[in-house]
């Protein structure tokens, strides 16, 4: 669901009026209302769970804040707010804005992001491939638990789908994932995790 406003905004006048309020995000000046709904915090909720829980188990350098907007510097009127992401806690001391807000500027602070699936389905399978592979994000996972993107990005039939972007060279390449398939990740090569298992009930 999208919601046109009058003018574009500006990072500014979107942190000011929205940068509480986890509903929204910013994508080039135009206002995305995330639409989040039960099933879907669960979703994500269970993820950010399980990646804790690896981050503990293998000892890792990580963090999964609770809300986290990110500000790429190159866009003037961007402010993208990922399910999961997945900070490098050692890089935070690099960023400019971290100790007074909950923002993230540089590409080599997040080590994952990950985005559940709702009906604004072509940002996380287009604009947001190209933002997150920009700012050389190692890993985004696209979880579709409903089927919902396009047949160009999940096949035909539509089913539930996990997609795991890896960045080479600067490109995501990307591998589906379907019910009952257990997934592959680089960062959490140790990770046993199946779409099945993250289904909302």
């Amino acid at each position: 669901m999208t919601y046109t406003p009058s003018k574009l905004l500006s990072f500014e006048e979107f942190l000011t009026q929205y940068g509480d309020n986890t509903r929204y995000e910013l994508i080039g000046g135009e206002l995305k209302d995330l639409a989040p709904t039960g099933p879907h915090e669960a979703v994500a909720g269970s993820i950010a769970g399980r990646m804790y829980v690896e981050i503990f188990r293998a000892n890792l350098n990580g963090l999964i804040p609770k809300t986290c907007l990110i500000k790429p510097l190159h866009a003037q009127a961007t402010a993208l707010r990922p399910d999961v992401v997945v900070l490098d806690t050692a890089q935070l001391t690099q960023e400019p804005l971290w100790q007074k807000e909950p923002l993230i500027c540089n590409g080599s602070t997040i080590q994952l992001v990950a985005e559940v699936v709702s009906t604004n389905w072509q940002d996380d399978y287009a604009r947001k491939v190209e933002e997150y592979a920009f700012l050389k994000i190692p890993e985004y996972w696209i979880v579709d638990f409903r089927g919902l993107g396009g047949l160009q990005f999940i096949g035909n039939p539509k089913q539930p789908t996990i997609t795991i972007c890896q960045l080479v060279d600067g490109v995501y390449q990307q591998q589906q994932y379907r019910l009952g398939e257990p997934i592959d990740s680089y960062l959490f090569p140790n990770l046993q995790l199946r779409l099945d298992e993250l289904m909302p009930s």
